[in-house]
């Protein structure tokens, strides 16, 4: 529940400029999504707020994120450390395929250390209820967690990213491979984690960014093979009603991306 500012990041992947100068201040409790056409960093941008993208090799940044004031790439703050308070839910549901729904939930509190069955499965039932999905798996914990439908996967996923109840929590592209139903409730579920979450989304749905989000980042290329950057940021019924670049009305009108 802490608010992140986002100052002249750069990203680079070896000699490649991936985005530039960017920009951007993410409110405590709300969902701030992130859209543009393909490629234009916003994926990249994602993946810097937790420091995933260290895990490319040549990829680098430079500038700051700050969560409550604090730089996340200060001197002798650690990548795992981050992770730890700022959640990540990819594309694809990833639930781990030898682990049990209730062994998934707990994965990352057990990397930690935590081994008392009471605590953990209070937190299985509470994150599982976070996430929407308890009523439904309740008698079946012990079941692989990919025996799951991908939309109830997808949920099992956003239960373990925040059973470590993290103060920001990324998706990116959360429903692009899931069925119209299974998209509704996730996006319902947004709606309720934003007054415990700070929440970033990447998304290509214009009307998903629409319905779920108060903030709005558009990110576009300013040509060929040139660094994405942040167009306009606002509001979201703003953006998507008025907004006050050009760019952003054709992308958001369909006139291009």
């Amino acid at each position: 529940m802490k608010q992140l500012d986002i100052n002249e990041l750069n990203v680079f992947y070896g000699d490649f400029h991936a985005v530039q100068d960017v920009s951007l201040t993410i409110p405590a409790r709300t969902v701030t999504a992130l859209i543009g056409p393909s490629g234009c960093g916003k994926s990249t941008v994602l993946r810097t707020i937790n420091r995933m993208h260290e895990l490319i090799p040549g990829a680098r940044v430079t500038g700051e994120i700050c969560l409550e004031k604090e730089n996340i790439y200060a001197a002798g703050v650690s990548a795992v450390s981050v992770r730890r308070t700022i959640g990540m839910v990819f594309q694809r549901p990833n639930p781990f395929p030898t682990m049990s729904i209730r062994d998934n939930v707990v994965a990352g509190l057990r990397l930690q250390g935590a081994n008392n069955k009471g605590h953990l499965d209070d937190v299985v039932e509470r994150s599982l209820r976070g996430a929407n999905l308890w009523n439904e798996v309740k008698d079946r914990l012990k079941r692989p967690g990919n025996s799951l439908s991908g939309g109830q996967q997808q949920r099992l996923c956003i239960a373990r990213s925040i059973a470590v109840e993290p103060d920001v929590l990324l998706m990116d592209e959360p429903c692009s491979a899931l069925d119209p139903i299974s998209t509704l409730a996730i996006e319902d579920l947004i709606a309720e984690l934003k007054a415990k979450f700070t929440i970033v989304i990447v998304t290509h749905n214009m009307q998903q960014a629409g319905r779920v989000s108060d903030q709005t980042a558009f990110f576009n290329l300013a040509g060929v093979g040139q660094p994405g950057r942040l167009v306009e940021v606002g509001n979201t019924e703003t953006i998507f009603s008025n907004p006050t670049q050009k760019a952003t009305e054709d992308y958001i009108s369909g006139r291009f991306g």
